[in-house]
């Protein structure tokens, strides 16, 4: 999961949270051209990581990357996705990820990627895809995200 970090800390560490609790691999923070956040506490992160590893008897914690810039983002996942509110996302997340236990989903910042970073991630083979129709907070985008890949995966 590579996600821009909300403006609002609070709402971030909740993402982390769940994510964790979900059994999320890797969180990869963004950076992105809309990103109100160009900073995080990474040791405060892994605390709370920690803290829901215990907390839903998880077997290991999530790796937690540095704060990237969207460009230099490098994943190791088989399939990646970005989601965004473009009308070129055309396919559901859901209609994608069955039976692909290994990608990588990018979550915007609040307001979204701009179409320059779309069209990076189509260079780079990313496929775009849409939630729904409904407009999502970044957390939620990124939780319903990874709720979806977890569930039709397992």
């Amino acid at each position: 999961m590579a996600v821009a970090p909300t403006k609002n800390m609070d709402r971030f560490e909740w993402f982390l949270e769940k994510a964790t609790e979900l059994g999320v691999h890797r969180i990869t923070p963004i950076l992105c051209k809309r990103s109100e956040r160009k900073q995080l506490k990474i040791e405060r992160c892994n605390k709370i990581i920690a803290s829901a590893v215990k907390q839903s008897l998880r077997v290991y914690a999530p790796i937690l990357d540095s704060l990237t810039s969207l460009k230099d983002l490098q994943t190791d996942a088989a399939f990646s996705y970005i989601a965004h509110c473009e009308t070129t996302a055309k396919k559901a997340l859901k209609e994608v990820v069955l039976n692909q236990n290994n990608c990588c989903i990018l979550i915007g910042p609040e307001g979204d990627f701009i179409p320059d970073e779309i069209t990076w991630a189509a260079k780079h083979g990313i496929t775009p895809i849409h939630l729904g129709d409904a407009r999502l907070r970044t957390e939620t985008a990124a939780l319903t995200a990874l709720h979806t890949a977890v569930l039709l995966n397992t």
